[in-house]
């Protein structure tokens, strides 16, 4: 998407509040709330926590989880509290609450900040040193079957604990932790989806959204069919943006062509606009590339799988395989479908793609990414319930926010999830690519968030 690569810079100031791992022995069912608040080491007007929270929230399966929190000092702000989500799945939060709440000053004498480790990242986060080696911070860097099978079996049958629907629930205990009647929410890339889900499951409790690089709520294509469409677009648009003489889109429909490289050609986009949202090193490679000569694409498609390096601590890849797999739909049906049907279930559907569905692409590419594979041989889980897919958010006031270079959350999914969304602003900031408020370089889009929040 690439949600893994959320686009926020890790930063100092963290919680050392101690947090338990995948589920320690102990009674089922509520938390008991937040424990050990001091002050957050090295980090001042910030006080951190633990939530506890059911490894199960329906209390059928015993065993606790300690998530950090980290919370702004300002317990009277008037409009109350802001819950910033960061992405992936398998981000933490709790390191970047100083980056984020230097970003959010305008608004932060209004609004209460709040940070949170979502449940098997940061300090609960899923081992999978296989799958973190070949994946890093990427979703789209084909796996080894084994190393998901490897992962899967490592967190062991506590994996259906860690769908989106059981965060929701993390954060309404939160909610009721911090004794507030309702929260405003901002999240960025898979953040989006879990304000989303949350504001669908509570739809009482949200006083308004900002939704940051926009995953639709109706889930996550593992296909990436519209990344993939979206590409010629982006890169003629960054192409003009510097003067460049080549034609990008061609470019690259003739380097898929030739290489067959489409899927180590998309990974390497759509990281790339992470380095630079002009593309003009990637520009240039395509065009040798598309002459005949691939070694400059060939190095940039090394060094961004070297670049996309991170501890489980940074990204859990364990996590975003066991959340994607048991929120997503696939070829072959949701995580309860059995596994020995899945690959012949991928293969029809690859048969059934046209140019039209890959743009530039090809079939090879739509079915061969890490977000496919990563849930093909992940073992059968039983499936969560999702909401319906066509509800529409609350009639809240709704920000969506994002670039028009971004590759990981394309526009298209922004405007799909308008059509969902009844009182939504949208703003598209030229120029910018993924997660505009924590790493665009015009300052529009973190000036259209203050002035929504602040109800200019």
């Amino acid at each position: 998407m690439a949600l893994a690569a959320a686009g926020l810079l890790m930063v100092s100031g963290t919680c050392t509040s101690s947090a338990q791992g995948r589920g320690t022995a102990g009674p089922a069912g509520e938390s008991g709330g937040l424990s050990g608040t001091a002050a957050c080491p090295g980090l001042d007007g910030f006080s951190c926590a633990t939530l506890t929270v059911p490894l199960d929230h329906s209390g059928a399966v015993r065993g606790r989880l300690g998530l950090k929190v980290a919370m702004g000092d300002n317990v009277d702000a008037p409009k109350g509290v802001l819950l910033f989500l960061t992405g992936g799945p398998g981000q933490p939060g709790v390191p970047f609450v100083e980056g984020i709440g230097k970003a959010m000053a305008p608004v932060l004498k209004d609004y209460r900040l709040v940070m949170i480790d979502q449940r098997g990242t940061g300090g609960t986060a899923l081992q999978c040193p296989g799958l973190q080696e070949q994946m890093g911070a990427s979703d789209l860097t084909p796996p080894t079957a084994d190393a998901v099978r490897d992962c899967a079996a490592a967190i062991g049958p506590n994996r259906r604990f860690y769908a989106t629907g059981d965060t929701v629930a993390d954060l309404e205990l939160l909610r009721r932790a911090l004794g507030v009647r309702k929260m405003t929410l901002d999240g960025v890339s898979y953040g989006t989806y879990t304000a989303e889900r949350y504001a669908l499951a509570h739809p009482g409790r949200v006083a308004r959204m900002v939704l940051d690089s926009v995953v639709p709520q109706t889930g996550y294509d593992p296909m990436d069919l519209a990344a993939m469409r979206a590409a010629p677009r982006v890169l003629r648009q960054a192409c003009e943006s510097i003067g460049c003489t080549t034609d990008p889109a061609a470019d690259l429909a003739e380097v898929v062509a030739t290489y067959g490289n489409g899927v180590d050609v998309l990974d390497a986009i759509t990281t790339w606009e992470f380095v630079d949202p002009d593309y003009a090193d990637m520009i240039d490679a395509l065009h040798q590339a598309a002459e005949g000569a691939p070694g400059l694409l060939n190095g940039l498609i090394q060094g961004t799988r070297q670049g996309n390096a991170a501890s489980a601590e940074e990204l859990s890849q364990g996590l975003h395989a066991a959340t994607l797999c048991l929120d997503g739909h696939y070829p072959w049906g949701r995580s309860d479908a059995p596994v020995a049907g899945r690959r012949d279930a991928l293969e029809k559907a690859a048969g059934e793609l046209t140019p039209a569905d890959h743009g530039p692409f090809d079939a090879a590419t739509a079915t061969g990414l890490g977000s496919m594979l990563s849930c093909l041989d992940w073992p059968r889980t039983p499936a969560p319930p999702l909401p319906a897919a066509h509800r529409r958010l609350p009639g809240v006031p709704v920000l969506l926010l994002g670039g028009d270079r971004d590759l990981s959350t394309p526009l298209e999914w922004l405007y799909d999830q308008k059509k969902l969304t009844p009182h939504a602003e949208v703003v598209v900031v030229h120029g910018a690519a993924h997660s505009v408020q924590s790493r665009a370089t015009s300052d529009e889009g973190r000036q259209a968030v203050h002035d929504f929040l602040l109800g200019r």
